[in-house]
Order: structure tokens, then sequence, then C-alpha cells
């Protein structure tokens, strides 16, 4: 996945790009804006460095965000995670009714990355 300016190509091979395993999630998992206290929309595709969301509005880009993935366990254990982000790029979706958003992780710790890791091996499957 790349976080950088959707309309400008990155200079790497595809071999590059596949350095950090690209997972999409077979549902949707919600992300809240910590602060607002709102839905700000649903993780589509996720990997260590960050994640695309998909939403009804659109997201201001490189603005940063406290936000939250919730989501329950098969066996219905709650589990959130919440970390920092920046928004990269919002662009409309394939659908013109979405918009789709690029966020990067900052400064991600143990904490984040494990569960996110976890939910990839057992949600996401590899594109």
């Amino acid at each position: 996945m790349y976080f950088g300016d959707r309309n400008q190509p990155k200079a790497t091979t595809s071999d590059d790009r596949r350095s950090v395993m690209r997972r999409h999630l077979i549902y949707y998992l919600r992300v809240w804006d910590v602060k607002a206290d709102k839905l700000l929309g649903h993780v589509v595709d996720i990997n260590a460095d960050g994640f695309m969301l998909i939403s009804e509005k659109q997201v201001e880009p490189e603005k940063t965000f406290d936000l939250e993935i919730r989501w329950n366990t098969p066996d219905e254990k709650k589990i959130n995670i919440q970390f920092q982000a920046e928004s990269r790029w919002s662009t409309n979706d394939v659908n013109p009714s979405f918009f789709d958003t690029g966020f990067k992780l900052i400064g991600p710790t143990d904490d984040v990355l494990e569960p996110i890791r976890e939910m990839i091996e057992e949600y996401g499957f590899q594109n």
C-alpha cells in the first residue's frame, strides 16, 4: 500500500512494494475518531505501516488523528486498538458515494502493531 501522493507514481519495483505484506480484510473494521467520538469509516486494506479507509465523507489530507479500531473476535472478545495516524491522501472511491483515504501510522508501538498483525492473520488474506 502506498501512502504518498496517490497521483504521483512511486519509483520502486513491485518487489519493493510487496516488502510489507498487504492485506485486504474480509469484512470492514470500524475506525473511530477518538476526539470527535464518531465513526470515521471502515478499514479496507491494511499493513504494518498504515491502512486505507472508506468513508461517506471525505477526510482532510495531511491531518493527524487519534483513532481507534474496534472489533469482536469470533469468541466475542472485544478488541480496541488506539493509535495516531496521518491522513496522506483522500479521493473518491470507485463508487462516487464514498471516499478512500490513505493513512500512515505515526510511531506505532508493539501494543498497536501486535493486535494489528493478529487481526490481519485472523481476518485478512494475502493479495
